[in-house]
């Protein structure tokens, strides 16, 4: 299951982990982001090398605004507490895991 990165989580969770992390951000009313949702999910189930997990835009302002996401859904992938690949828009399952796969 994709973990629930906050504003309070995100410094330790996400630019202070060992491993790569992919960052769904995104928000309920967006349908692009309900049709990503379950690639992100079907990833986080599937994928052992990357911790998988999501922000909600509305929830988590301030990392939103951080980053500046202006669109949904948007991918950041975090390696060593910095951006190492970003996608905005709806991606497939198997474009992501060949991304995951070289980093």
């Amino acid at each position: 299951m994709a973990m629930e990165f906050t504003d309070a989580n995100f410094d330790a969770e996400v630019l202070k982990s060992d491993v790569p992390v992919l960052v769904d951000f995104w928000a309920p009313w967006c349908g692009p982001c309900r049709i990503l949702g379950p690639v992100v999910e079907e990833l986080a189930n599937e994928v052992t090398a990357v911790k998988i997990g999501k922000v909600n835009v509305d929830e988590n302002p301030d990392t939103a605004r951080q980053y500046g996401i202006m669109s949904i859904p948007t991918i950041k992938v975090f390696k060593e507490g910095q951006i190492v690949k970003e996608f905005v828009g709806v991606q497939s399952k198997e474009f992501l895991q060949a991304e995951l796969a070289s980093l």
